[in-house]
């Protein structure tokens, strides 16, 4: 049976997508640490990054890293946090979000309903910055 990311990558679920490539996607999550905050995926179902080829996980860290510039940049925070938990969906993915101090990373104090429009407002900065950088033919139209 398909992930809940599956869905999403296969379009089933509507997605707030930055990137996508032959390997991975990345989109905005619905419930954000903080503006921005979005997850790196990849296409393949694996439950956990311990299972993971090296080789994928490399991919998924280089798009993460690429991403988290781009935040950083957009929102100006002085870091971009990142961190894989993986208990709230059985597919892998990599949280990528512009961090401001410890307590952004705290998953107790996700935003709920966060705006539709502020996040849509952040996915386009991010693609704007990510087409910027020279990464154009990851990015999405919207």
């Amino acid at each position: 049976m398909s992930t809940l990311f599956t869905k999403i990558i296969e379009g089933q679920i509507p997605g707030r997508f930055i990137w996508q490539d032959d390997d991975c996607v990345s989109f905005l999550t619905i419930g954000p640490l903080t503006d921005g905050h979005v997850l790196v995926v990849p296409r393949l179902e694996v439950d956990k990054w311990t299972d993971a080829a090296p080789g994928l996980l490399t991919k998924l860290m280089s798009v993460a890293q690429t991403i988290g510039q781009a935040q950083v940049a957009v929102f100006g925070a002085p870091r971009a946090g990142m961190t894989i938990a993986g208990f709230e969906v059985e597919h892998l993915h990599v949280h990528v979000f512009p961090a401001y101090g410890l307590e952004n990373f705290d998953f107790g104090s996700v935003q709920e309903n966060p705006d539709p429009a502020v996040m849509d407002a952040s996915a386009e900065k991010l693609r704007v910055a990510l087409r910027a950088a020279g990464h154009g033919e990851f990015v999405p139209a919207a």
